[in-house]
C-alpha cells in the first residue's frame, strides 16, 4: 500500500510540475511616469493575469492608488514562451491588444494597437 501510495503521490507532483507556467511570479516593471511596480502574474482560469502588488516611487514603496488593480489580462499560452492577451496601462486608463515574450528571466511586455501595427513595450525582470 505504502508503495501505491508513493507512486500516486509523484504522479501528481509530476504533473503538477509539468502544468506549472514558468512566467508566473513576481516581475518588476520598467520606470514609468517617475514610478515603478511589483506585478504578480497568476493564472486565472487557463489564462495568466498579473496585479500590482506593489508601488515604488524615488522615495521608496508607497502606496498607489493602482494597488490590486490588474494589468495583465487574459494573457494566453501560445507556446515558446509567448503570451497574448490585454493590457492596461494606468497612466492614461487605457487597454491595449497585449503581448509578452518571455526568456529567462526576462519578460517583454507589449501594447499594441492598430492589429499590432504600433506596440510600446517594457521589459521585465523576475523578482522570484
Amino acid at each position: 500500500m505504502k508503495k501505491f501510495l508513493g507512486i500516486v503521490t509523484g504522479l501528481v507532483l509530476a504533473a503538477s510540475a509539468a502544468t506549472a507556467d514558468p512566467i508566473k511570479g513576481t516581475w518588476k516593471t520598467e520606470v514609468d511616469d517617475g514610478s515603478y511596480a511589483h506585478i504578480g502574474l497568476k493564472s486565472c482560469g487557463d489564462k495568466i493575469c498579473g496585479t500590482i502588488d506593489k508601488t515604488f516611487n524615488s522615495s521608496g514603496e508607497y502606496k498607489s492608488p493602482n494597488l490590486g488593480k490588474v494589468l495583465v489580462i487574459n494573457m494566453e499560452p501560445k507556446g515558446g514562451g509567448k503570451y497574448e492577451g490585454k493590457v492596461w496601462r494606468p497612466s492614461n486608463n487605457k487597454i491595449y491588444m497585449g503581448k509578452m515574450t518571455l526568456s529567462g528571466n526576462k519578460l517583454k511586455l507589449q501594447g499594441c494597437v492598430a492589429g499590432g501595427l504600433l506596440c510600446s513595450s517594457q521589459n521585465w525582470t523576475r523578482v522570484n
